[in-house]
């Protein structure tokens, strides 16, 4: 006799129930309607990333619009990065500016995207046709026209859990630093 036969011989006595088939049945369902759920979530994120792509996608940069402080008021801007450490942002005045970082070795490459808005969110001073001085950080608008000494102003700034300390030469420049007042010789 064969293993063929011994087995056959073995499990004849074996019937299988209805219900097995039955349970064989559900469980192929739950399978088709589990791919068919991957199969809309797969295609809701290619619709989803096709948005975003057509989005980003401006010929030569990525374009974001955003709720940004601009001396003190919230604006929505447009703002266009370029990749090439450049941004032109649109909020009625049209400005532009862009820069440069240097990576571990001391070589120079265009900044990106993040370290670009991290310089467009820096404090910034200005001096007014009433001979005013202001610095503006955020939603913060203060007069530190009356805060110099010998030509150099020191001022805290903070915006949630954000310090800044700022040292200000009269129309000489500034520098900001989270952790303490820099020399006004390290101002340029």
């Amino acid at each position: 006799m064969t293993n063929h036969e011994k087995y056959k011989k073995a499990f004849s006595a074996f019937h299988i129930s209805e219900d097995f088939s039955l349970e064989v049945n559900k469980v192929e369902m739950k399978k088709m309607k589990m791919k068919k759920y991957v199969a809309s979530v797969a295609a809701c994120a290619l619709i989803m990333g096709s948005a975003t792509i057509a989005y980003g996608s401006n010929v030569g940069g990525i374009q974001r619009t955003i709720q940004l402080w601009i001396r003190g008021e919230q604006t929505d801007v447009t703002i266009e990065f370029d990749g090439n450490g450049n941004y032109k942002m649109d909020n009625g005045s049209d400005q532009e500016g862009g820069g440069v970082a240097f990576d571990g070795n001391g070589d120079e490459r265009p900044a990106t995207a993040e370290e670009l808005m991290d310089a467009i969110n820096r404090p910034e001073v200005s001096y007014l046709e009433d001979g005013s001085v202001w610095v503006y950080w955020f939603d913060q608008k203060i007069d530190i026209t009356d805060k110099f000494e010998d030509g150099v102003c020191y001022i805290k700034l903070k915006h949630g859990d954000k310090t800044q300390y700022m040292t200000v030469k009269y129309q000489g420049g500034y520098t900001t630093s989270p952790n303490r007042y820099l020399d006004p010789s390290e101002v340029h």
